[in-house]
């Protein structure tokens, strides 16, 4: 079928260029039924958008990076042909994506029907900007930076544990947990990024026999730690999703943040022993 030789030969999507007016959104033929040799060409253009092929290698290991498995529900924010929702899919995994230019929703679908997944894998024609994406586990982008930081602070207000993973382009200084590159099969956009939506957890938490003070820029902490009179600064202080983890005093802390309560436990020097904290209103 057409649309098998066309997933052999086209990947996912990327997003390349922002500014207004920077291209015509791009208009749906009459019927694309009845267009069934439609090929997606390399550079055409979309709404702000163009879009180019992506290697298969890479959609794979973005996937294999943020582990989907069968409990998750993947959103790819710009779909393309529907190459990395139709992988997702082919993992047992409930994938979705949105796309602006119906004719490569109308692929999307049919290659999805092609590789006998179509009860996984879902396609819907809309604007990224004007859709609810809070629903996702897994949410994959090819964008440039712009256009991700125009989706940062929704991002960043998604459940803590979202796995975010980046086709080629970052989020200026919020880091990525994780760099992804590949090297086989792979010769233009073979680097990828990965972040853990971080817990929200700036503020004072009140322990039994003192109090922790939190500073964080998105999975960064700083702070102190102070117990039985005694202040320690902390270091190695990181969020990953709802985990917590720093050093203090010479004892490792680690903790699972639910809501405004902190549960888990600190070792060191030989001892150990569980802890948690509240989030002070004050």
């Amino acid at each position: 079928m057409k649309t098998l030789r066309i997933l052999a030969t086209a990947c996912a999507i990327a997003w390349v260029g922002a500014a207004p007016g920077y291209a015509q959104p791009v208009q749906a033929t009459k019927d694309p039924s009845t267009v069934p040799d439609y090929v997606p060409r390399s550079g055409q253009a979309g709404k702000d958008v163009v879009w180019v092929p992506t290697q298969q290698t890479l959609v794979d290991r973005m996937l294999d990076t943020v582990r989907v498995t069968p409990q998750d529900y993947v959103i790819d924010l710009g779909s393309g042909d529907g190459r990395t929702v139709i992988t997702a899919a082919k993992r047992g995994v409930r994938a979705l994506g949105v796309e602006y230019n119906p004719d490569m929703v109308t692929l999307s679908r049919r290659a999805a029907e092609a590789e006998g997944v179509s009860d996984k894998a879902r396609f819907v024609q809309g604007d990224i900007f004007e859709t609810d994406f809070s629903e996702a586990t897994v949410l994959t982008l090819f964008l440039l930076p712009e256009l991700n930081m125009r989706l940062r602070p929704t991002i960043l207000n998604m459940k803590p544990g979202t796995r975010v993973v980046s086709n080629t382009f970052m989020m200026e200084d919020w880091q990525p947990d994780e760099t992804i590159n590949v090297a086989d099969n792979c010769s233009t956009y073979c680097r990828a990024y990965h972040w853990v939506v971080p817990a929200k957890v700036a503020g004072t938490w009140r322990l039994g026999d003192g109090e922790l003070k939190l500073s964080q820029n998105f999975q960064m902490l700083a702070g102190s730690l102070t117990r039985g009179g005694k202040e320690h600064s902390i270091t190695e202080a990181k969020m990953k999703g709802t985990e917590i983890s720093f050093m203090a005093g010479g004892q490792r802390y680690t903790a699972r943040v639910e809501n405004d309560r902190m549960t888990g436990r600190s070792e060191g020097s030989g001892a150990s022993q569980d802890w948690q904290a509240t989030r002070s209103s004050s």
